[in-house]
C-alpha cells in the first residue's frame, strides 16, 4: 500500500521539521556532521524531487553521513521510490543512526511490501528506542495483528492506548484485535463507544454494523486492520531531526 494512499488510517505532516530547519543550522549526526538544510527544507515543503536532487548532492561530499541517508531515503518513499528509500534507511542504520522515527519509518516501508517479519523485527527496534511515542506501539500492534500475534498485538495497543487515550485508530484496532481473539463483548462495546463519542469516524460505524449482522449465535471476526502512517522527517513521527 502506497504512503500516500488516502486510505490509510493515519498521516501525519512533518512541517515542523521546516521550522526546525530555519531555527538551528543543521541537525547533527552521531558523527557530529550535519544535514544539509536547504535539502531538508525542500523535504519539509513536499518538493520530493528537489529534496532528492540536493541530499544526492550534498552526499557527494557527505557520503557518511547517517541523517543525509535518512532524509533521503524518506524522500525517496514519499517519491514512491520503495527500494531506494529502504536502501537509504540500511545505510544510516549501518553509519550508526539509531533514532525511534528511522525504525518506524523502516518497519513502515518493509509493511508496505508486506515483508511482515522484518517489519516487525524494525518497529520493535523503534519501541525500544521510543517506547514513550504512541505511534511505534500502535503500529507494531498492526503489525502484530497482521501476523495472527494476537496476544502481543492487544499488549502494544492497551500500550499506544495509555499513551494516546483519545486516538480513534487506536481504540478501533483495539476493537478489532478482541474481535479476532473472540471477545466480541468487548469490541462491540468499544466500537459503541466510538460511534457515540465520533459519529462521523466511519470505521467504527461499518465495524459494528459488521459486528451486529454477523452476529447470531456466532460472530466472525472482522478482518485485518489496516496499517497507517506514522510519520518522521515528512509525514511521519513529528520532529525527525
Amino acid at each position: 500500500m502506497s504512503r500516500v494512499d488516502k486510505r490509510l488510517i493515519f498521516a501525519v505532516t512533518a512541517l515542523l521539521m521546516i521550522f526546525s530547519a530555519m531555527t538551528s543550522r543543521a541537525a547533527a549526526t552521531p558523527g557530529g556532521r550535519e544535514c544539509d538544510v536547504a535539502a531538508d527544507v525542500a523535504l519539509g515543503f513536499g518538493d520530493y524531487a528537489t529534496a532528492i536532487r540536493l541530499h544526492q548532492r550534498f552526499l557527494r561530499s557527505e557520503r557518511n553521513n547517517a541523517l543525509a541517508h535518512y532524509h533521503l531515503g524518506f524522500a525517496y518513499g514519499m517519491a514512491g521510490f520503495a527500494t531506494e528509500e529502504i536502501g537509504e534507511y540500511r545505510t544510516a542504520i549501518s553509519l550508526g543512526l539509531k533514532k525511534w522515527d528511522l525504525f518506524l519509518n523502516l518497519g513502515l516501508a518493509y509493511a508496505d511490501r508486506h515483508d511482515l517479519e522484518a517489519a516487525a523485527a524494525a518497529l520493535e527496534t523503534a519501541e525500544s528506542l521510543g517506547a514513550e511515542h504512541a505511534e511505534t506501539h500502535f503500529n507494531l500492534a498492526v503489525v502484530y495483528e497482521r501476523e495472527d500475534r494476537l496476544n502481543e498485538a492487544l499488549q502494544q495497543i492497551i500500550a499506544a492506548l495509555l499513551l494516546a487515550p483519545r486516538d480513534l485508530d487506536a481504540a478501533n484496532t483495539d476493537a478489532i484485535i478482541c474481535a479476532r481473539m473472540g471477545d466480541y463483548a468487548s469490541a462491540r462495546s468499544i466500537w459503541a463507544q466510538l460511534v457515540s463519542v465520533a459519529p462521523d469516524y466511519a470505521p467504527a460505524r461499518t465495524n459494528l454494523a459488521l459486528l451486529n449482522q454477523t452476529c447470531g449465535g456466532a460472530c466472525e471476526p472482522p478482518q485485518h486492520s489496516e496499517p497507517r502512517l506514522a510519520t518522521a522527517v515528512q509525514a511521519r513521527p513529528e520532529g525527525a531531526d
